[in-house]
């Protein structure tokens, strides 16, 4: 085993990644090499998700994100789902954004970046998942949405939303938002 191909449900989270002492960008980048590596050696790609990074602009400046909780491990993630029939990834995105958190925004175009983990399946399974990751501007918070009660969901700063997430590459992406908003 090496760090790089955790077998276990908690090293999969990034507890494991944590361990080794490096830091998140070092680690980040590492994983990406290893994922170019796997598919240049001809491995299976990944499947396809997409996320939104519902985010405002609190009246000093700061740009705050909106966390959630999964529903079966209670880890911090962002809103993320499978790609919906006949939207982009953006909008799908978006959607996923109501559904779990009950916000609606401005989604942008393109991606600010992407991240891979492993999702577990019930078969005891684990399949690899690149996640395309979309700012999207909050204009609109819900009272009522579909999961509503399911999840906890906070607002906080990118650099705190950053520590508080499992994945290396979404981190990284968390740190570096700020300053593409500006």
């Amino acid at each position: 085993m090496t760090i790089f191909e955790p077998n276990v449900k908690r090293q999969a989270s990034g507890q494991f990644g944590r361990a080794t002492g490096f830091g998140p960008d070092l680690r980040a980048f590492a994983m990406r090499l290893v994922e170019r590596l796997r598919l240049f050696l001809g491995g299976k790609p990944p499947a396809i998700q997409t996320a939104a990074l519902p985010w405002r602009r609190r009246p000093d400046g700061t740009v705050e994100v909106l966390l959630a909780t999964s529903r079966d491990t209670g880890r911090w993630v962002l809103p993320k789902g499978w790609p919906h029939k006949g939207k982009t990834l953006g909008e799908s995105a978006s959607q996923e954004a109501y559904e779990e958190v009950g916000v609606h925004g401005r989604v942008a175009d393109r991606e600010v970046g992407h991240y891979n983990y492993l999702k577990w399946l019930d078969t005891g399974l684990n399949r690899r998942v690149r996640v395309s990751v979309f700012p999207l501007e909050v204009r609109q918070e819900c009272d009522v949405w579909p999961e509503q009660g399911q999840r906890e969901i906070h607002w906080t700063t990118c650099e705190e939303a950053a520590e508080r997430v499992d994945e290396p590459e979404l981190a990284a992406i968390l740190r570096k938002f700020p300053d593409k908003m500006t």
